[in-house]
Parts: C-alpha cells; structure tokens; sequence
C-alpha cells in the first residue's frame, strides 16, 4: 500500500482517489501507478492511496491466484485459453461474491472505509467486482471506475454496478454498446501508462537499426531462443537484452553472445524500460496490454513471439490488424522473421508509423478526467437486464435489438441527462404503478411503503438515490 502526502491550498475539498489492482502479472499494478502518476499534476486531487488487493488477502488466497495463474501458463496454457473463453460472455458470473473471495476482500473493504475516498479507480476485475456489492449494498458512495489492462474486452471486467467504464480500443466501446450499456458510460481512452515527459521524442539516426528483446519481469527461457536465432540474422543490427530478475537466464545469454558482445547489451531488470522503447527500432517479446501499450506509445513496432493464450493472443490480433506488428510462432523462424522486416525497403517505417498512429500516451489523464468530471450517480444494471444481455450474447443477437418485454430500457436521470439504470422492460410494470407521473416519467422515492417492493427492486432503487429522498428520471429504450 503506498500513499501520498495532501497536497494544495484546499485539502477539505479536494478529491481523495483511491486506485486498486491485483498482482497478477506487472501490467495491472503499472496501469496503477500510471493513474497515480495521473493524479500528481492535478490540482483537485489531494491525497492518493494505492492498494494492490491481493497483498492485502491470505497467503493462499494470493498463491492460489497469482502463483497458480503462472503455473498454468507454463504447463497448462490451453487451460487459460479455455478459462479465458469460459469467463468471456458478458456477465456470466452474477449475484454476490463468493464466500472465500468475499472474506478476503474484508481488508479491502476496512482500508476503503479508514481512506474515504471520493473517487475508487480499478485496474483488475477482482477489486472492480466487489466494488460494484459496496456500491449496491451502499457501503461506498465515491465514483467508481473500471480500467481495462488489454486491447480486447473480456467479460469478466463487466460489473452490475460502476460509474465509468473504460476500455483500450473503440472496437470495445462498440460491443459494449451493442450489450445494451450506455455510451454515457463507457469510453475508449486506451491502457494507462507512465509517461516520461523528458525523454527525446524521436530516435538518433544513423547506425544500424536496434532490437529491444525483453524477457518480461520474471524472465523466461523463450528469450534465449531468439537471442539464438538472431546469431543467424543476415542485417546490420545492435540487440538490448532485458532478462528481467532471472539472473540464470541473463549468465546464459551473456555466454551466448560473447562471442559478438560487441552487438549486444544484456541487462536484468531495469526501470529504464521507457527510455530503452524510445532508443529502439523493433521491439521482440510477447505482447502483454501494458507493454504493447508502451510500445505503442513509444513508436515502437514489435515482433510478437510466445504469447499468453487469451488476452495476449487478442492482444497481438489488434496490432497485427493495426500494423503495428508481425508475429512468429516457431522459435526456429524468428530470425528469419526479424530479418524479413528489416530487410524490406520502408516495412520498419511503415510499422513505427502505424504504432505511432496506435498508441494512446494521455490514457491515464484521460482516465482520470473522464472519471472525476463524469456523473456522479452509479449506472446499476439490474439482474434480469444482466440475463438478458448473457442470453442474447450466446444466440449471437445484439441486445438491443430486442423487443418485447425482454428488451433492454434505460433510466436517465432528469437533472443531468446520465443513465442511472439499465432494466428490462417487464421490471418497468411495478415502477411505473407506484412511481408513475402523468406525463409518463418516473419519480423514484424513499418511501415508507418500499417494503412491499421485491428485493431487486428495492436494491435499485437504493443505488440510483444515493441517499437522497427521490430522483425523477425519464425513460429512454435503447
């Protein structure tokens, strides 16, 4: 947990940001602290805590989801390609938290409520999910957001409650739509990364073109095999090795190039990463969110080799459609591969270009802006609005085409214009009888009789007050 110092002239009405993720990998904890480097030039904000959730949580808890994801990479990997897959219909997983992640959350949910804060930013699904029980149950009443770490969308991210959405890429904001959720709601800001406003903005010419070969954090043995294959490569190049904290593998690579140390550099890990994008031509190493995302903002084409079944396979079909890179899938060809694109007149151009054109740098201030400066009311998606759109998603129909007491409609509240809540329309029957107007919209209230409401529909109702006596809102069909 790391928090900042308060900051500005007016501490007493400033924002307190609170920004959660999970240590399952890098790339959510660096999406974190993007956001929190977000935070340190606005001047609204006074105070900054971050949590990575599963620090927080039982040892078995953390092992079972952060080591065991590992384990099943290395041995398993069609399994995660499975469970990806499994987990990706849009709200598939519905109802409360299950007991074992429900008692784990209880740190989070007592650090929650010691920082209150008035803004709660999520870079994994797990805090995003129990987030969206606090703010139905009307434990927290700060402005959620929910923060994708890859280029595809995947159903697990999706919430029954939240204030903003954002997603990496335009495509995603579509499906969404096409779910029935509000464009209100959901942006295309890109993936938070740290910007390094110092660095030179374009790479010194002359010289023969750089390879950035980068092992990942944890290291892996595939980075051998392509420091191997580019002993084999016909062009003019320099080569940065990153081994990231396996110490084993950098000994290795080091006693394979010795030989022609003169064209490599090999590092462990370093926090020169954003300096060493900016320095090279051609980045090799698999395509996780955060590190395509740097690339891309870097300018930084890549060679996508040994990548993660799922996100990272999504991940390397979105570049591969933008032109930002070419991917090899047998260790023995990816030398021949580097050497294709570098030896083709203008194809590394085209490519640096094309990330260029991809990359979204202002991602964490837009995340930041589009959050703080949105509504302030949470859109709550009842649970039968959630079966429908899981129903339509598996019959291939786009949710809002539906007719009939099935479909989709919308709550928007009145004063502002922003959807509060997304119901089906049979949901509407009860609501109109008691909340009704004779102009055909509804003033929700916080009256005595509610108790003769159902369940679901008080739950609603809560959410969408927020405290307050009533809300008159309108009705809008998708």
């Amino acid at each position: 947990m790391r928090k900042t110092s308060e900051r500005g002239p007016h501490k007493a009405v400033g924002e307190r940001v609170m920004i959660l993720s999970a240590g399952v990998g890098s790339g959510h904890n660096s999406a974190a602290a993007a956001v929190e480097q977000a935070c340190s030039v606005r001047t609204d904000v006074n105070e900054v805590q971050v949590l990575d959730v599963l620090q927080v949580s039982s040892a078995l808890y953390r092992d079972v989801l952060a080591k065991g994801y590992f384990a099943l990479v290395e041995d398993l990997p069609w399994l995660i390609e499975w469970g990806y897959d499994a987990s990706d219909p849009p709200f598939r997983r519905r109802g409360p938290l299950d007991p074992w992640t429900g008692i784990n959350a209880l740190p989070v949910i007592r650090a929650i409520k010691r920082f209150r804060p008035t803004a709660i930013v999520c870079t994994h699904f797990l805090p995003a999910q129990l987030l969206a029980t606090l703010l139905l149950r009307g434990v927290i009443d700060a402005k959620t957001a929910v923060v994708t770490t890859d280029y595809d969308f995947q159903g697990l991210w999706l919430t029954s409650a939240f204030h903003q959405l954002f997603v990496a890429r335009e495509e995603g904001r579509i499906e969404l739509t096409a779910f029935g959720l509000p464009t209100d709601r959901i942006t295309a800001t890109g993936i938070p990364i740290a910007t390094e406003p110092n660095l030179p903005a374009t790479r010194e010419g002359g010289g023969p073109p750089m390879l950035l070969i980068s092992a990942g954090a944890k290291g892996g043995d595939y980075a051998e095999a392509v420091v191997r294959q580019t002993l084999h490569m016909r062009s003019a190049f320099t080569a940065t090795i990153v081994c990231g904290h396996d110490e084993e593998l950098r000994r290795r690579i080091e006693a394979l190039v010795a030989p022609v140390a003169d064209r490599y550099q090999v590092l462990g890990f370093t926090t020169q990463m954003p300096q060493l994008m900016r320095s090279a031509d051609l980045f090799v190493g698999k395509p996780g969110g955060l590190t395509a995302s740097e690339c891309m903002a870097a300018g930084l084409p890549m060679v996508l080799v040994n990548p993660i079944p799922g996100q990272e396979i999504r991940n390397g079909d979105y570049l591969l459609e933008q032109g930002a890179a070419v991917r090899c899938n047998s260790a023995a060809t990816i030398g021949w591969k580097i050497d294709s694109v570098l030896r083709e007149p203008g194809r590394l151009e085209r490519m640096k270009a094309a990330a260029h054109k991809t990359g979204r740098p202002e991602a964490a201030a837009d995340v930041l802006s589009g959050l703080l400066d949105g509504p302030s009311r949470p859109l709550v998606v009842s649970r039968a609005a959630q079966k429908t759109i899981l129903a339509a998603s598996g019959d291939r129909v786009v949710a809002t085409d539906l007719r009939g007491p099935s479909s989709l409609v919308r709550l928007n509240e009145e004063a502002t214009g922003s959807t509060v809540a997304l119901l089906r329309a049979d949901e509407l029957v009860v609501l109109r009888k008691r909340y009704g107007t004779e102009t055909g919209e509804l003033v929700l209230r916080r009256d005595q009789a509610s108790i003769t409401l159902k369940w679901e529909e008080r739950r609603l109702i809560r959410a969408m007050l927020r405290g307050e006596d009533e809300l008159p809102v309108r009705i809008e069909v998708p």
